[in-house]
């Protein structure tokens, strides 16, 4: 099983990733992020957690009836590729892997892939 800062290093080791953060899905707030982040990681963990409430909700009311599990989520700026992982761990909740991408750089689907990794050792 990763540790908390063996799972950020990992994200940060991404090619083309910029910076990442852990957050706990359930109050919206920073677990962990990387340090030359230069953002506010508590404001950045609450909109993150807002944005993927409202992603799940939207995608419920639009499959009425069915259970709605996001695995993970991407979104495409002109800045980058905000790539956010969802995962249930025993230990802490709901948690989301957060990492932010060079446009140019970065590998989706390694990215993607590589994440899944990280969330799968990080909950074992």
């Amino acid at each position: 099983m990763l540790g908390i800062d063996t799972c950020l290093a990992e994200v940060m080791a991404i090619p083309g990733a910029l910076d990442a953060m852990l957050v706990d899905h359930t109050s919206g707030m920073a677990v962990a992020f990387s340090q030359d982040s230069g953002v506010e990681a508590d404001r950045s963990a609450a909109a993150l957690t807002e944005a993927l409430r409202a992603t799940s909700d939207g995608l419920a009311r639009t499959c009425p009836g069915d259970v709605v599990r996001i695995d993970d989520m991407l979104v495409t700026t002109d800045k980058g590729h905000h790539l956010l992982r969802l995962m249930e761990t025993v230990f802490e909740g709901p948690l989301v892997i957060y990492v932010r991408l060079d446009l140019e750089r970065a590998n989706l689907a390694l990215a993607r892939h590589r994440l899944q990794s990280i969330a799968g050792r990080l909950t074992t």
